[in-house]
């Protein structure tokens, strides 16, 4: 059973899973990709919980509840506390009086935005469909314990060459780190690929090259509910800006980078030498699958991650 008042010490784990797929096709948030249908949001959620968070918010589409309950959220164990928010097109809550006819949601930054009424503590942000590791959760977790403040957060620094598909572009934030490992900047690149044993990214019609260990955001940040005030504040005018641009979207990397240029925070560089995998594309699908198995196979996960819920019954469930 939950344990309220223990829970409510341990940081909170809020994963996006309200975007529509485009490039993959289908709703990867419920992919099956271990040998019990588990998905890869199950491993995240395994993890961070070894790693002592005590709640896990998902950001969602309303009409996508049911399915994220049934695939997800019923299984997980009764020891974790989950809640369901949603990213959806009502502006007017973040300040917005402009109707915007729009077909997606405005970005990461506005799925940040939509989790505010279910965190009330240090919390990590999370991608649905990226498998980060177990080391990258529990650095997340002993900073956002013992370190986070309103002007000192975090995010975890993957090496670029760890994080690429090999079926097509990905995005990724590109970081500049200083000798103190603190963000001094973060950008978003929207393709990055390797290109004859480099990597690049494209810009206009130029290509320029990054380096193999470039840090990058995977969307693995740590935050207070200080970046909702901020968030607040700057999204009203990015919409006013592009409410024409039926593209357009509001990053997260474009809050920690506002507030490291205003010298509003620092934002510490949590380095991992992790690979990370996910699934941009269809094609990355049987490569995830393999290493999940080989993960298993080396013991870092059982083969089932979560015992199946036949009764209410506290000895069925994992002992984190």
């Amino acid at each position: 059973m939950i344990n309220n008042r223990e829970n409510n010490q341990k940081p909170i784990l809020v994963i996006l899973a309200a975007g529509m797929a485009s490039r993959y096709g289908s709703a990867k948030q419920v992919e099956s990709f271990g040998p019990f249908g588990e998905k890869i949001i199950d491993y995240s959620i395994y993890d961070a919980i070894r790693a002592g968070f005590g709640k896990v918010v998902f950001v969602i589409r309303e009409e996508f509840l049911e399915v994220m309950k049934s695939n997800v959220g019923d299984k997980l164990p009764d020891t974790i506390e989950v809640e369901y928010v949603y990213q959806d097109f009502d502006l007017s809550k973040f300040g917005v009086d402009r109707i915007v006819d729009r077909q997606k949601p405005w970005g990461t930054g506005h799925a940040v935005m939509s989790a505010e009424p279910a965190v009330d503590r240090p919390f990590c942000v999370i991608n649905a469909d990226d498998f980060y590791g177990y080391d990258a959760f529990q650095k997340m977790a002993d900073f956002l314990r013992e370190r986070a403040t309103d002007q000192e957060m975090a995010l975890v620094g993957f090496e670029v060459g760890n994080t690429l598909s090999d079926f097509g572009y990905v995005s990724r934030g590109v970081c500049e780190v200083n000798d103190a490992d603190h963000l001094q900047s973060v950008t978003e690149r929207t393709n990055i690929y390797r290109k004859d044993e480099k990597i690049v990214y494209a810009q206009a019609e130029s290509e320029t090259t990054l380096p193999d260990n470039t840090r990058v955001s995977m969307n693995f940040w740590g935050f207070t509910p200080k970046i909702f005030e901020v968030a607040r504040a700057l999204f009203p005018a990015f919409v006013e800006q592009n409410y024409e641009n039926p593209k357009a979207e509001f990053f997260i990397p474009d809050l920690p980078d506002y507030m490291v240029k205003q010298g509003l925070a620092n934002f510490a560089v949590l380095p991992t030498d992790a690979k990370w995998f996910g699934v941009t594309y269809k094609e990355d699908k049987d490569q995830v699958q393999r290493s999940i198995q080989r993960l298993i196979k080396a013991r870092h996960y059982p083969e089932r991650l979560w015992p199946v819920k036949k009764v209410v019954d506290e000895s069925i469930y994992l002992d984190f």
